[in-house]
């Protein structure tokens, strides 16, 4: 049995007509003799949705009971007995109830694709979990339903079903998507234009990276190399110099000429390490090419040409932008260049773009092969061994009584000479073998003692074995040097490797890669220095170590990062191959100072946003909450004022009875504002005691009516830490706020406990309950939960209450009371040395207040 195949129909809002597209293609296949089933199926009381449904088998649902409410859902046991073909999903993204077989729908058509049926599902672009954020920052609304990005690639179909935000603003007006009392909100809303068509363009451009996925895979699949100008892609070629950033932004301007063009900036390196690049200069031309919506790669590739083409052809390019060559005129007898050998083999498919720059024919350096520093005293050893060694070893083969051959001396002094070259080098082997040649003529060549050779075969003997022990000397030092750099490269890819990693982590600590810095260059102290122009002082961002430098000049070591920054190195010298991975150090530092500043403003926007979100809210409770009981007072007042009418006591004390209930309501609507003000701007100082519960939260009580609450607060228990005005406005606005909601002639039970060295005190109502994705909603300022009471206030009692509670370093939480209702638990800290918690059976019975 195979798996089934999923296709999904995606919109960028609600009303575009998803489902209707869902249920046209079920027709269709029943039409074809498909067996095609219902299985779940929202029309959300739209008529033509309904019609639709007509003709189609439906799958029974399976009824929830949750909180005293049916819930239909689907049933997957009851698909899968019935195992049908094609099986038809609505809203892949929606959360099951609890009791279900899966908490996600998605897992739900995960079960039936296993068991073979085809699903046909639909599914909204802001119900991905990779654009919640996105969609948040658009709209203002946070999707809590999402479906993972992966489960929606690994569809088999994916269809947009697009449509204009103007169409579907009409489409909503004329009553076709929500019902008429639900339009006007809905329009004005989440439903604007500008909002709709960022919806859009999301999901157009989602799906167009699908399509190229789709487009990559069948050309992997096919082996197709040529390339397919589907879009606009240009790939520009970099060497890490200067040029480096007008052939981004000249590629950058080629792609904004047409739709949907993307840039790709490549740095190709060869494998053996050796490069001429400036690691600063590719760091800056990485962050421009990002900032410009481009991306960088960085390729492995001997054959730059070849593996330029490579690339382009790899990622279906349709352009590739080069610099103009900056060798000067005698280095084209070596051969004719990047740009012309990339011209002359991109064949038809490929438009190279040759841009002229600033550096043209300035001499682009060759790279540079790093030396090993073998060290003094091995250099010291080496040139013993090739000059003393062959002299000792003349005088020994001289005073021995053995004729062992001039092949056999010979060999003698190749060992040295290639001892020579494994201490010290190619220079000591080059005089070992010189030494070794002199000695050999003068005591192993006839005529002896003379620096004359009788015998030509002797003269072709010495010339061999110089040439040998060149070769070997060369050899052995090229394979010397080769090891150390090997080393060293590892060591800098290191490096290098933790530099990238902490850019993927979006480590933004500036002092911890400083320390990073001083640690693997042993340094004494380093900063990162900065000034706004020319003229302006130098001054320290930041510094770690101690007595670090203040100015670039006083640093042992210093690495300019652009025109203002730089990182200065105190404690020693640094030779000249350090700079290399320093230079990363010191462009990274530079992008972490960059990403902490960001971070920063953020931040601050962030507040003022909030502050922004806080006095609009304020402005709204003014304009009617605040006037409302205003209105009564005035209307009372010029009630009493009037002289054509003649009021009765009785009147008289009705009318000064709500001129008083108004007032009261007024300060306390007031003063909540007075207190969310104090807690917005961090103004809330606590003034912790140890105060008794039962001598403050009685005191709270005196804002509810009688027989309204009741109270059970056992003598025994330990004594908290709180600011007793704070403590008891917060349990005041707890209480009235559960006696609001709690049904009529059912008190709300207050109750105290201890738990350790905390005290708990439980706020107990009988009223609807929250959700419980709504329960951290109900404590935000101007927030009021489902269809709250009349006169209920501006939604700031909760709010002001868990700001003074954790200003008293307690926590305020909401949970279900068990059989239906709203618990709120505010924990404090017990003062020390107060009386420890006793046994329940201990505790007296409780209070009616």
């Amino acid at each position: 049995m195979g798996r089934g195949k999923l296709r999904i129909y995606l919109g960028a809002a609600p009303g575009v007509g998803k489902t209707y597209a869902m249920l046209s293609e079920a027709h269709r296949r029943v039409e074809r003799g498909t067996d095609c089933v219902v299985a779940f199926v929202e029309t959300h009381g739209r008529p033509r949705t309904e019609v639709m449904l007509r003709g189609l088998e439906k799958v029974p649902r399976r009824i929830l009971e949750y909180r005293g409410t049916t819930f239909p859902e689907m049933d997957v046991d009851a698909v899968l007995a019935r195992k049908p073909a094609v099986a038809l999903v609505d809203e892949l993204a929606h959360t099951n109830m609890p009791g279900s077989r899966n908490p996600k729908r998605w897992q739900d058509v995960a079960e039936l694709l296993a068991a073979g049926i085809d699903v046909v599902s639909t599914l909204n672009i802001q119900h991905l979990e990779s654009l919640g954020d996105v969609v948040e920052a658009i709209t203002g609304v946070r999707q809590r339903e999402t479906v993972p990005d992966e489960v929606v690639r690994r569809a088999d179909q994916i269809e947009l079903v697009d449509m204009s935000p103007e169409a579907l603003r009409r489409r909503m007006a004329h009553g076709n998507v929500y019902t008429p009392d639900k339009v006007d909100a809905a329009l004005s809303n989440y439903f604007r234009p500008g909002n709709l068509t960022a919806l859009r363009e999301l999901a157009l451009l989602w799906t167009a990276d699908r399509v190229d996925e789709y487009l990559q895979q069948y050309r992997g699949e096919h082996n197709i190399r040529s390339t397919w100008q589907a879009r606009e892609r240009i790939v520009v070629g970099l060497t890490g110099g200067p040029e480096g950033r007008t052939l981004i932004r000249r590629a950058t301007r080629l792609a904004e000429k047409g739709a949907g063009g993307e840039v790709l900036a490549v740095y190709i390196a060869r494998s053996d390490g050796l490069t001429a690049a400036s690691p600063k200069e590719l760091a800056v031309q990485r962050t421009l090419v990002e900032d410009l919506g481009g991306t960088f790669h960085h390729v492995i590739g001997d054959d730059i040409p070849s593996a330029l083409l490579e690339f382009a052809r790899g990622v279906n390019a349709t352009q590739i932008v080069l610099g103009s060559s900056r060798r000067r005129t005698w280095q084209y007898v070596l051969g004719p260049g990047v740009g012309q050998t990339v011209a002359r083999d991109s064949g038809p498919d490929l438009d190279v773009h040759i841009v002229t720059h600033g550096e043209v024919a300035k001499g682009r350096g060759l790279p540079v092969a790093r030396g090993a520093r073998l060290g003094r005293s091995r250099i010291l050893g080496g040139w013993l061994v090739g000059v003393a060694g062959p002299v000792a070893l003349a005088l020994l083969l001289t005073h021995i009584d053995a004729d062992l051959g001039l092949a056999n001396d010979m060999l003698l002094f190749l060992a040295l000479t290639v001892g020579a070259a494994l201490l010290g080098g190619f220079l000591p082997a080059l005089a070992s073998a010189a030494v070794g040649s002199l000695l050999l003529n003068w005591f192993f060549t006839p005529p002896l003692h003379r620096l004359t050779i009788a015998d030509p075969l002797n003269i072709v003997a010495i010339a061999v074995f110089f040439g040998v022990a060149m070769s070997v000397a060369s050899v052995v030092d090229l394979a010397a040097r080769r090891t150390h750099q090997a080393a060293r490269l590892r060591a800098e890819s290191e490096v290098l490797s933790y530099l990238a990693g902490s850019v993927l982590r979006g480590e933004t600590s500036l002092e911890a890669l400083l320390e990073r810095v001083r640690e693997t260059f042993s340094m004494e102290s380093v900063a990162l220095l900065e000034r706004t122009d020319e003229v302006e002082p130098w001054t320290r961002a930041a510094s770690v170590g101690p007595h670090p430098a203040v100015r670039p000049e006083e640093a042992d070591v210093d690495m300019p990062v652009g025109d203002h920054l730089a990182l200065a190195l105190s404690g020693r010298v640094l030779p000249a191959e350090d700079r290399r991975v320093l230079g990363a150090f010191a462009a990274q530092a530079a992008v972490v100072l960059d990403r902490q500043r960001l971070v920063g403003e953020a931040e601050e926007a962030r507040k003022l946003a909030e502050g922004n979100k806080i006095r609009t809210s304020l402005l709204a409770a003014v304009s009617h909450d605040l006037r409302t009981p205003l209105a009564s007072i005035k209307a009372s007042v010029s009630s009493l004022r009037s002289d054509d009418v003649e009021w009765s006591e009785e009147d008289r004390a009705e009318l000064l009875e709500g001129i008083e209930a108004g007032a009261d309501r007024l300060d306390h609507l007031v003063g909540n504002l007075l207190d969310m003000s104090r807690l917005q701007t961090g103004t809330v100082t606590p003034l912790i005691r140890p105060v008794d519960l039962d001598e403050v939260v009685p005191m709270a009580l005196g804002g509810v009516p009688d027989g309204s609450a009741e109270l059970d607060i056992p003598e025994t228990l330990p004594m908290v830490e709180v600011d007793k005005g704070l403590l008891e406005r917060a349990v005041a606005n707890i209480v009235e706020n559960a006696v609001k909601y709690s049904p009529e002639g059912v008190p709300v039970a207050v109750a105290a406990s201890a738990l350790g060295d905390r005290v708990e005190l439980r706020v107990v109502d009988r009223g609807p309950g929250v959700p419980d994705e709504a329960k951290d909603g109900i404590f935000e300022p101007f927030q009021r939960f489902g269809d709250a009471p009349r006169g209920a206030g501006v939604g700031l009692g909760l709010a002001v209450a868990r700001g003074f509670v954790e200003a008293m370093g307690g926590t305020l939480g909401a949970e279900d009371t068990p059989g239906g209702g709203l618990t709120m638990v505010l924990t404090l800290r017990a003062a020390p040395g107060g009386p420890q918690a006793v046994p329940a059976a201990d505790l007296p019975a409780h209070a009616v207040t």
